[in-house]
């Protein structure tokens, strides 16, 4: 038996996974870089190790390092969490060499697996239908292809070329990535389909030669070819289809003889499935396979790690029950390209203005206080103090405990690994829906440039697909998110999207849609302004911002962030109430400093406002909104940059400069001049316009601040109008 496990790695899956530890009576050890000293990873576990150092290459991903921490810890297994230490056989072999149990398949596996054309082979040669892949040097094909790193995943080192002429650049690109991030620069090239679906299959095997298929997840809505919003089961696919990909990935599974917990995804296009590849660990969609079986995944990782053999029936007596919807929070702004965020997350609340609520927890190590759901009459608040301050607003708090409950007792003599969790059953029983949050932060963290911007994981479960949708985009937009910009906004219109709703979207879902699910919103933003600047005032006033005597108006300017619109508020607070330039129809109900209640057209609203500096965040029932507070009068010893100016949009690393860039070169509006790499993943900065490089101050290794001078595009000048 297990009694004292290390993760290796950090963030929500860590937390995940501590969460099961504490259930199942395990210890728990933390690993953690200078940078993640106080993250919230390290406050969940009984220990934690310092892994000297803030890269992810000096710190989380030195798998020597890693081991010696679990021996220092007394630390009797390993569990890997997902990332780049979780699919290394080598990293495998080491913790299985210090005499540690290694949470996973065997070493062997991930091996055979690590490799996406080796892979592809395996698969082919166990009737798996596989796309034709080709290797080596170009040419690979005809476009559009899809180029891809051989060692690795994650979308890094991923390309799709639709014109043959930046074949050759996006192959350098592609391999100069996979380089830097699996140290391999193996890439191969398979035909891209357009319009395809992102559908992939959970197994989970023993080593006794048990195989479960544990259904379908559909992840097709992606950015950089990283996942945004999953669910289970896959919407829309024929019962033969579906048929097809359970007996595909069962064969994958016994093709390698896994062990543990295991993913096998698909492409799946006019009713045909392809074999894209096996990620050999957990996967971060997976709570929406826990939800739909009601198992605990990793309970099961760690007890299968110890030996026992998976039931002789299949998980529960009825298989899957209702539809689950998972959301990835990151700290990102999608309309400028993806670009990952930092700062303080001064609250993180999801789950907010929900009436009635109540904690549900799991039997046998689940998500416990991260999981919310309806009862009536009264609500409770999470009941264990010790997780993230995810918080749920309700009156009249009424905490309740975890109910523990099975529908069926086990079979006799047979180990209980796949007996639904208890509390969910009572859910699905009672046709409720309920929120799960797998937070990775908590309110006063910090998200640095130094890690994966993912911020928490929202999942909604209800008996329907429609219901879980509806309940989980309500949940975000109704949830306190204050700090760096995130995606939320982008989530919450993804999820009300039609193609979404009618389960028609496929893996270039954001191509197509981005610019419009991305635009400024002309909704609301104009009234919350008001609404922040009448707190502002209240909390200026010790008489409350009341004026009994006529007086000039008041005047805040805000800027909406993250798409830059400034709204200008004229108004005053009278006896007679609040007059505002422009503002018809517009009467204030009360105020204080942290709360406005408007009736607007006869509709009363209320208005949580919270101001950190010069940011204020204002969130209302229809939506939140983010204020940078400007100054009335411009500094003015602010010096704008040169004309042509790039600066770093970002803290980052330059990794390298495209070829030929030097001072005086010319270059072209749009060309890229260099990469920088930040939170995983890389970011390109291109020429703003047509014209000579006139100063260059980025080299390869160097380390920017955010608004960095990089270089300076002289622009090319224009020929007079005759």
């Amino acid at each position: 038996m297990i009694g004292s496990l290390l993760v290796a790695n950090r963030g929500e899956i860590a937390c995940r996974v501590f969460r099961t530890c504490r259930e199942l009576g395990i210890r728990t050890v933390a690993v953690y870089s200078d940078a993640d000293a106080g993250a919230l990873h390290v406050r969940e576990a009984d220990a934690g190790v310092r892994l000297p150092g803030v890269a992810a290459a000096d710190t989380y991903l030195r798998g020597h390092a890693v081991v010696r921490a679990a021996l220092a810890a007394g630390a009797d297994a390993v569990h890997p969490g997902y990332g780049f230490l979780s699919e290394s056989a080598e990293f495998a072999r080491d913790v299985e060499r210090a005499g540690l149990v290694w949470i996973g398949p065997p070493p062997g596996v991930i091996e055979a697996m690590a490799s996406k054309t080796r892979a592809k082979r395996i698969m082919a040669e166990a009737g798996v239908p596989v796309l034709a892949a080709s290797a080596g040097e170009a040419p690979f094909g005809q476009p559009p292809l899809i180029l891809k790193a051989a060692a690795g995943g994650g979308g890094r080192g991923m390309r799709v070329v639709r014109d043959p002429a930046l074949l050759e650049s996006e192959l350098a690109s592609a391999r100069a990535e996979a380089k830097a991030a699996f140290g391999d620069d193996e890439v191969f090239a398979e035909p891209y389909v357009e319009g395809g679906r992102h559908v992939e299959v959970q197994v989970l095997a023993d080593a006794h030669g048990g195989v479960r298929v544990l259904g379908t997840r559909d992840c097709s809505l992606q950015r950089r070819h990283q996942k945004v919003i999953e669910e289970a089961p896959a919407p829309g696919l024929p019962e033969e289809l579906r048929g097809v990909l359970g007996e595909a990935a069962e064969a994958a599974a016994r093709a390698v003889g896994y062990v543990g917990a295991g993913t096998v995804e698909f492409l799946v296009k006019d009713g045909q499935a392809f074999f894209l590849e096996m990620n050999t660990r957990l996967q971060v969609e997976h709570p929406v396979t826990e939800a739909v079986y009601g198992l605990d995944l990793v309970a099961l990782q760690i007890r299968v790690a110890e030996g026992a053999a998976l039931d002789a029936v299949p998980p529960g007596p009825s298989g899957p029950s209702g539809h689950a919807v998972e959301a990835r929070l990151y700290a990102e702004d999608p309309g400028a390209g993806w670009r990952p965020q930092t700062g303080v997350v001064r609250e993180l609340s999801v789950g907010a203005g929900a009436s009635r609520v109540r904690w549900r927890g799991l039997r046998g190590g689940g998500p416990g206080p991260y999981i919310y759901g309806p009862v009536p009459g009264g609500a409770a608040e999470p009941s264990s103090a010790s997780g993230p301050q995810i918080h749920v607003s309700a009156p009249d708090p009424n905490p309740c405990a975890p109910t523990p409950s099975r529908r069926t007792p086990p079979a006799a003599g047979a180990p209980d690994i796949l007996q639904p969790a208890g509390g969910w059953a009572e859910g699905r029983a009672a046709g409720a829906g309920y929120l799960r949050v797998d937070a990775g932060v908590g309110s006063g963290d910090t998200v640095t440039p130094y890690y994966d911007p993912l911020l928490a994981k929202v999942i909604a479960w209800a008996p329907t697909r429609p219901e879980a949708v509806r309940l989980l985009a309500h949940a975000l937009e109704r949830a306190r998110i204050h700090g760096p910009v995130t995606n939320r906004d982008l989530l919450v219109r993804s999820l009300r999207h039609e193609e979404f709703a009618a389960g028609r979207m496929d893996t270039s879902f954001y191509e197509r849609h981005l610019t419009g699910l991305t635009a400024p919103r002309a909704d609301g933003a104009a009234v919350a302004a008001l609404a922040a600047a009448v707190a502002d005032a209240q909390g200026r006033s010790r008489f409350g911002g009341w004026r009994n005597l006529p007086s000039r108006p008041q005047e805040k300017r805000y800027r909406s962030e993250p798409d830059g619109t400034v709204h200008t508020v004229r108004y005053r607070l009278t006896r007679h109430g609040l007059e505002a330039e422009g503002a018809t129809g517009i009467r204030l109900v009360g105020a204080d400093r942290g709360h406005v209640l408007l009736e607007v057209n006869g509709l009363r609203t209320p208005y949580a406002v919270s101001a950190y500096d010069d940011r204020v965040y204002v969130d209302a029932p229809s939506g939140a909104h983010t204020f940078t507070s400007l100054p009335r009068f411009p500094d003015p010893g602010a010096v704008p940059a040169a004309p042509g100016s790039l600066l770093a949009p970002m803290p980052g690393t330059v990794v390298r400069l495209a070829d030929g860039v030097a001072e005086g070169c010319a270059v072209e509006r749009g060309r890229p001049l260099l990469w920088l790499e930040a939170m995983k993943m890389e970011h390109r900065i291109v020429a703003p316009s047509s014209g000579t490089l006139t100063s260059l101050h980025a080299a390869p290794g160097r380390q920017v601040e955010v608004g960095a001078l990089l270089a300076v595009v002289t622009e090319d000048p224009k020929e007079p109008l005759s």
